[in-house]
């Protein structure tokens, strides 16, 4: 798996968990979904995102 398809999935997760939890436990879950998408959209023009970083440690591979 490379890391933009490690990136892809763990936005996913992180995405159905906060709504999951706005759901059961709290609106202000939501705000979470907000940065994840932010983060989204900023990695979109930078070509960043800082969970690349983790992923690359982790073992994915580039590209």
């Amino acid at each position: 798996m490379t890391v933009n398809d490690g990136l892809r999935l763990i936005a996913g997760i992180f995405i159905l968990i906060s709504v999951a939890l706005a759901g059961f436990v709290s609106t202000q879950w939501l705000w979470f979904t907000v940065f994840i998408g932010l983060n989204l959209f900023q990695s979109a023009f930078t070509k960043w995102c800082p969970m690349m970083l983790v992923l690359k440690k982790l073992g994915f591979k580039e590209g």
